[in-house]
């Protein structure tokens, strides 16, 4: 599901939309809707020197299924941006693709945290990742300038 422009429902700005990491290793959104962020990465292109799955990889499929998962709770005009990311590796991979699902442990109004569980293709968890994200408030709405008054209304003085 991922779109040239878009990162499942989130708009990447134009001038960055062939700069994503997603890209260049090579994850797709499969599923993407609030309370729930699926995505998946090949091992291939993503190895460390030994063969196996680089743990960075499982970092930034972890972190960007959970920011999106932030980003959705937030809702438009919010900033999300991660605290604290985590990631426990608990079995190497060798080749295939891994998927990640992310679920919510916590979202509230100025944060969110959430567990994704990377798999490998047989449905074992190579990886479990937790990610915090600080959400921004909209900018304050700041009135509009204040203009002199219009001396043509006001009264003569006598």
């Amino acid at each position: 599901m991922s779109v040239v422009g878009r990162l499942g429902p989130v708009p990447v700005t134009p001038a960055y939309e062939h700069e994503q990491l997603v890209a260049k290793l090579g994850i797709e959104i499969v599923r993407c809707e609030p309370g729930l962020v699926v995505g998946t990465m090949p091992v291939g292109g993503n190895r460390q020197p030994a063969g196996i799955l680089h743990g960075g990889a499982n970092a930034v499929l972890a972190e960007t299924l959970g920011s999106l998962a932030a980003m959705l709770h937030a809702g438009p005009g919010r900033t999300v941006v991660g605290l604290d990311l985590s990631c426990t590796h608990h079995r190497w991979v060798a080749a295939g693709t891994v998927t990640g699902v992310c679920r919510p442990l916590h979202e509230g109004g100025g944060n969110a945290s959430y567990e994704i569980v990377i798999s490998d293709a047989a449905g074992r968890r190579t990886c479990t990742a937790r990610l915090t994200c600080a959400i921004g408030r909209p900018p304050a709405r700041r009135p509009g300038p204040v203009l002199p008054s219009d001396k043509s209304q006001e009264q003569p003085s006598t």
